[in-house]
């Protein structure tokens, strides 16, 4: 027998982008992977059961990265994918290259974040170009990070 080679480098606690929720169980406002995106929901309606005995479950969501409308139809008793949302904070030290140049509360730097498009990225540019302390949120989820919303930083 021939021994393999194995490689394990790589430390990863191997957790799942997202969890399975019951159909019936989302919320309006809620998170949903629909067609592999993550999104939120903006609207849903629930159907009344038919002659085979589900009642299905409209679902419309808006991608959190892009803003683009998906709409999924399901039965209600099975499972949808949840994806794992996370939102932080952070200190913005530079905008270079179209990056984020942003500061963690443990002092280290991330520099990996693209700089967010359209209006919200003039007015954040303005704002830093005038000199201001600012503060950006950046949602994550499935492995895909952008920058949200940002506000002045408190006067300390």
């Amino acid at each position: 027998m021939a021994e393999e080679e194995h490689d394990f480098e790589v430390a990863d606690a191997g957790s799942s982008l997202t969890y399975p929720l019951q159909c019936s169980a989302l919320r309006k406002n809620g998170f949903v992977v629909i067609k592999g995106r993550p999104c939120k929901v903006v609207d849903m309606s629930t159907s009344k059961t038919g002659k085979h005995g589900h009642a299905k479950v409209h679902l419309v969501g808006l991608d959190i990265f892009t803003g683009r409308k998906y709409e999924d139809l399901s039965p209600s008793t099975h499972n949808v994918e949840v994806p794992f949302v996370k939102r932080t904070e952070y200190e913005l030290l530079d905008i270079d290259d179209g990056y984020l140049n942003l500061m963690t509360d443990s002092g280290e730097t991330k520099q990996d974040v693209k700089a967010p498009e359209g209006d919200l990225g003039d007015k954040l540019q303005a704002d830093f170009d005038d000199g201001k302390e600012l503060i950006v949120t950046i949602v994550s989820a499935m492995n895909e990070e952008a920058c949200i919303s940002y506000r002045e930083a408190p006067e300390s």
